[in-house]
């Protein structure tokens, strides 16, 4: 499997990361299959450079625009605004759905950020592939 990701939404996801210093930026991203099509950033309620939580409202909001268009939840994402774009401990311990992925975007050198995705299944971890469209 190879997600697919237009630039532009990748684009956005920096942009709200950076703007979102020193805490984690998080949202959802809906598509078809492996391909992302809509990007729903969402507040971090934790307001916290180092854990994120959805705003509920939000996040129920986000399905339901997702479901309006067609669209499924394909990931959900997040900022490490100074370590690298893996899965922490506790990103492991809280990704409760195994149906969907799991990027990270490091901002640990602010001139090249690293996105990544992940899998994440009964505790284990498999990267996935990022296909640029």
């Amino acid at each position: 499997m190879v997600l697919q990701i237009p630039q532009q939404i990748i684009d956005a996801l920096i942009a709200q990361a950076k703007s979102e210093l020193p805490n984690e930026a998080c949202g959802l991203l809906a598509g078809k299959g492996d391909i992302v099509v809509e990007r729903y950033p969402l507040t971090n309620i934790d307001h916290s450079p180092e854990h994120f939580s959805f705003d509920p409202k939000e996040q129920f909001a986000a399905l339901r625009q997702a479901r309006a268009k067609g669209l499924q939840i394909i990931a959900n994402y997040h900022s490490h605004p100074s370590s690298p774009a893996r899965p922490s401990q506790e990103d492991i311990r809280l990704a409760y759905d195994p149906n969907i992925l799991y990027l990270i975007l490091s901002l640990q050198d602010p001139a090249a950020p690293s996105l990544k995705a992940f899998a994440i299944k009964d505790g284990k971890v498999e990267e996935i592939a990022i296909g640029i469209i």
